[in-house]
């Protein structure tokens, strides 16, 4: 096996344009499903998954909802300002992406450019890399009311369309409006799929993790030991915890389900804020299978998919390019186990 990846470069990979999905399939189940077994590679279908599951398997989903948290707000003078509500303080302050940052000075006060009233954002402290504090005042509403009102689902940034329907950004099972981005391994699913999958004999559960920045961020820093994990808060409901005492195999959902799982079984914790950063030779504790979509070069969730099956990452992702497999948030997905690696190139 090849030495673990230190510095970005070690995560890239030639992705074309092309093969970054611009929409969701038609149908939620009929993405591709590319299955790395013991046998080598499979091409399937999403629909196809109850096939290579069963008894004793725990399949564990995040039913974490994306925030309209896309704020489109204007200075006193006229000028365009973008807000990206992150997450919330302990303080009710919240962390945010803010454009253009360096010129708003703390203190300033931004309205939406919607003519929405009784909504301001309060800009203050900067946290750096385009972050900063603020403050929402919501003039009294409740604040899911206001961005109901005024902000919008954040698509990630290498979508450069929008979609017709902002439901196929969520999740079927999504519950709580608290992610900046989608757990987009789950977007896959649909209630009649995840009946199927139960009647195998499996068991779907469900934890949370708040979906921040890292997930759609590349890594900036020099060498991987320099990266700046952000947090993330999560929880690991009891009766998850129970479903993971009793399980013959975990199948996580999404990387943001593998952080989830990995920083519970790390920390004891079953809730708390994670910045949990995966790499190799991490000490795998919960997840035994993942199911996920295929991720940016040089990201945070490549190190961790690097980390859970080694440098094999790269036969697989050549294996979905050459076969036109679509890549990233709205692509195809593929299934990795720990146990069952597809041989390695000469």
């Amino acid at each position: 096996m090849t030495a673990p990846p230190t510095i970005p470069a070690d995560l890239d990979y030639d992705l074309p344009p092309g093969a970054i999905a611009q929409s969701p399939s038609p149908l939620r189940d009929q993405a591709r499903l590319l299955v790395d077994g013991a046998g080598g590679i499979s091409h399937l279908r999403v629909s196809d998954l109850p096939d290579l599951l069963g008894p004793g398997d725990v399949i564990v989903v995040n039913d974490t909802r994306v925030l309209p948290a896309r704020l489109r707000m204007r200075r006193v003078t006229g000028g365009a300002v973008e807000v990206l509500l992150l997450h919330e303080r302990a303080d009710g302050d919240w962390e945010a992406l803010v454009r253009p940052s360096r010129r708003l000075r703390p203190g300033e006060v931004v309205a939406p450019d919607t003519g929405a009233t009784g909504a301001t954002v309060e800009i203050r402290d900067d946290l750096g890399e385009g972050r900063r504090v603020v403050r929402v005042h919501t003039g009294g509403r409740p604040l899911l009311q206001v961005l109901d009102e005024v902000g919008a689902v954040p698509l990630p940034p290498y979508i450069t369309a929008g979609i017709d329907d902002p439901e196929r950004y969520q999740t079927v099972y999504g519950r709580r409006p608290v992610s900046a981005a989608a757990p987009t391994a789950g977007l896959h699913f649909t209630e009649e799929l995840l009946g199927r999958v139960r009647n195998t004999g499996a068991e779907v559960v469900a934890v949370e993790l708040a979906v921040g920045l890292d997930t759609f961020r590349p890594i900036t820093a020099e060498r991987l030991d320099d990266h700046d994990m952000h947090t993330e808060q999560y929880h690991v409901p009891a009766g998850v915890r129970q479903a993971l005492d009793r399980a013959e195999r975990v199948v996580a959902v999404g990387t943001t389900v593998v952080r989830c799982l990995e920083a519970w079984a790390a920390t004891g914790e079953a809730s708390g804020r994670t910045s949990l950063f995966i790499r190799r030779s991490y000490e795998w504790r919960v997840v035994d299978a993942l199911m996920t979509n295929f991720h940016l070069p040089r990201s945070t969730l490549l190190c961790l998919l690097d980390a859970f099956i080694g440098p094999r990452w790269r036969t697989l992702y050549d294996a979905a390019l050459e076969h036109g497999y679509r890549f990233l948030s709205f692509g195809d997905a593929m299934l990795v186990s720990r146990s069952e690696p597809c041989p390695e190139p000469m």
